[in-house]
């Protein structure tokens, strides 16, 4: 086994410590998600913990690690008898982010379940983990159907496996932790929720910190054994302090003043539900406790704070995680004192005491340009300005996005799980029964019995049990839905800035952004102004990166439309290799105008039929206005093979089905 690189030789990180050491006092707490860019230590320091927490006793024999004082009545492995027990270190569990169902809550062995009527249960990853550590690593990249189980067990503490009619149940508690790099996309709101703590992680800037860094890097590869011995002493130190903690919780005092300051807090920064006051609460008290003190205090309250409220604000994708310190700072001030408990200092110590802690810095998140606003122009702008670097405006101010409808890909696909279009998945509706290719996961009853039943006088059946072979079994076909690849293919030229457009049009990306973080698309930007179109931001899973490089985008000079296409197209041609079962669906946003160079609007043509001949699922929002329309966005979606539809009509019912008449459309010819 592998020397882990001790916890207290990380540099740095002092809230990423102080929250995994809050869990290690106290688990109600909740567990932690770490945020941050790749090769700050996140995975570093949550492995490293593990090798902190006390031991825990657990019941000899059992697999699913009962404790003594009090075994699961229902456990599978019970009764258990009293009295035999053993003491082993608490375990920390990686659950791999393209891990199998049954990887994760057990398989049952359904073929001796049918024909002998046995229950024979293999634990998963959630029995390992219960008592312990379940760490995931990209937890944001974690499949939908994975999360769910995940969030029943963190709820009830406890999984479920049910097959057919066999069902097997048994405890399950453990701290979840869980790291991710927001670039890489964000989490769903009912998991995120489910994280008591958060941090913001990010490479130091100092140069002497960044020295140290590697210096003990490269000492720890050189020799890992020798490197956690002379870390030993602080280790133990730590260890120490953590039993320490967790014998003084119970005797914390958590007084009504600090009470109302958490209750206080919560509601001026109007988090959604109860968990975060509980949370908030649980924290104050586990850092009072590291802090070696019996009661509370103020500091407490704010630190526990900047731990637990920054994720539960968000309210939609675009909100970058964090606190207003001011405004926490007032809140506490108004209600410091009252009914006597909870009093502090107004200016708190960075940690509690002398321990690693420190305030995180949550709103280092890269923000738009909010203060900009499009400059509406005389004429349609395609012409270079005399100022401005060629023509180029400030970026307009995104209008406030709407809510859409589904846009869906036609056709039945086979990629990645989402909740856009239809596919055929593990999870869903059954609509057929095959052969299993590899282990079996979803039993097709009915399909099995069919296959085994002509056997039965060949294979001598005697008794009242089915004999059923390993060639009977039937795995069911389910449809559901996948994510797609939605690609933004944006016009920025000087006639989308003029009369104050581009501030409509971007509010309408926006919309759609959000409607594709909901439904777990991947999503890309490829933007044409001027001479030349850019890919903005190439497919990612991340929609609030994509919002960001949408509200910077500068307008102005010439329309390059076939540009734009023929760089879409190379986008799509790329994806292709890279995640071949991904369908895309490409939005243009454009009035259809093409300028610049040799005969521009038979190039655009041309272009477009190029994702026609692939059958590539398209739609054209058209961005013109005024009395007198030209129809350009209508001939570019006629060449597309997809559909138009203007700015105003992006709101209504009629959305829905445009790509379901994309489809109508292509039958009919």
């Amino acid at each position: 086994m592998s020397t882990p690189f001790p916890f207290t030789a990380v540099v740095g990180q002092d809230d990423l410590r102080l929250a995994l050491l809050l869990n290690a006092v106290s688990p109600a707490v909740g567990g932690v998600l770490v945020r941050g860019e790749k090769g700050t230590a996140k995975s570093t320091a949550v492995r490293a913990l593990s090798a902190l927490m006390p031991e825990v006793d657990v019941v000899s024999g059992c697999r699913f690690s009962c404790d003594p004082d009090s075994p699961d009545p229902g456990c599978p492995d019970g009764p258990h008898e009293p009295g035999a027990f053993a003491s082993r270190p608490a375990r920390m569990v990686e659950l791999p982010v393209g891990a199998s169902e049954d990887r994760l809550v057990g398989a049952l062995d359904i073929e001796r379940a049918l024909a002998e009527g046995v229950k024979a249960f293999e634990p998963g990853l959630l029995a390992d983990a219960h008592r312990g550590i379940l760490y995931v690593d990209e937890v944001n990249l974690l499949h939908d159907h994975l999360v769910d189980l995940l969030l029943d067990a963190a709820a009830m503490g406890a999984s479920y496996v049910e097959r057919e009619g066999v069902s097997v149940r048994h405890a399950s508690k453990f701290l979840l932790v869980g790291t991710m790099n927001p670039e890489e996309g964000e989490l769903r709101p009912q998991l995120l929720d489910r994280f008591g703590l958060t941090v913001e992680v990010a490479a130091s800037r100092e140069p002497d910190q960044r020295v140290e860094v590697v210096r003990r890097r490269l000492a720890y590869d050189d020799d890992p054994a020798g490197f956690a011995t002379r870390w030993a002493d602080e280790e133990a130190a730590v260890r120490a302090r953590i039993v320490a903690a967790r014998e003084l919780l119970p005797s914390v005092r958590l007084g009504d003043g600090a009470l109302r300051q958490i209750a206080a807090t919560c509601a001026a920064f109007e988090v959604d539900g109860m968990r975060a006051d509980i949370v908030m609460a649980r924290t104050a008290t586990a850092l009072a406790a590291w802090a070696g003190r019996t009661e509370v205090l103020a500091e407490d309250v704010r630190q526990a704070a900047l731990l637990a409220l920054p994720h539960r604000r968000r309210r939609n994708p675009f909100d970058a995680p964090g606190l207003d310190e001011d405004k926490l700072d007032e809140t506490l001030e108004e209600f410091a004192g009252q009914d006597g408990d909870g009093g502090g200092d107004d200016d708190p110590d960075p940690g509690p005491g002398g321990g690693p802690g420190g305030q995180p810095e949550p709103d280092d998140a890269p923000q738009g340009d909010g203060d900009s606003a499009a400059r509406p122009e005389a004429g349609e702008g395609d012409e270079p300005q005399p100022s401005g670097g060629g023509g180029e405006q400030s970026p307009a101010r995104a209008a406030e996005p709407f809510r859409t409808k589904v846009l869906s890909v036609p056709g039945l696909g086979e990629g990645a799980a989402g909740r856009r279009s239809r596919a055929r998945t593990e999870h869903g509706r059954t609509t057929g029964a095959r052969r299993p290719q590899g282990a079996l996961t979803k039993l097709h009853l009915a399909a099995t019995v069919q296959a085994a039943a002509p056997h039965q006088r060949a294979r001598g059946r005697s008794g009242p049990g089915l004999v059923v072979r390993r060639d009977d079994l039937r795995q069911a076909t389910r449809e559901g839905r996948e994510g797609n690849l939605v690609l933004f293919v944006v016009d920025a030229s000087g006639s989308m800035a003029a009369r104050q457009r581009m501030s409509a049009v971007k509010g309408a990306v926006l919309s759609l952004l959000l409607d594709a973080y909901q439904r777990r698309d991947k999503v890309g930007l490829v933007t044409f102004r001027g001479s030349a179109a850019d890919v903005a931001l190439p497919p990612t899973s991340s929609v609030d990166a994509a919002a960001v490089r949408l509200e910077s985008l500068p307008t102005g000079g010439r329309t390059p439309l076939a540009a734009g296409l023929l760089r879409a197209h190379e986008v799509l041609r790329v994806e292709r290799l890279r995640d071949p079962a991904r369908r895309p669906l490409v939005v243009v946003v454009t009035d259809g105008r093409a300028t610049g160079g040799p005969e521009p609007v038979a190039l655009a043509g041309r272009a477009a039929r190029l994702f026609a001949a692939e059958g590539t699922a398209s739609v054209v929002v058209d961005c013109e206005s005024g009395p007198v329309r030209l129809g350009l966005a209508g001939q570019l979606a006629g060449e597309l093979g997809g559909t138009a539809v203007t700015l105003d009509e992006l709101r209504a019912d009629s959305i829905a089905g445009l790509v379901r008449d994309v489809q109508g459309s292509r039958r009919a010819a």
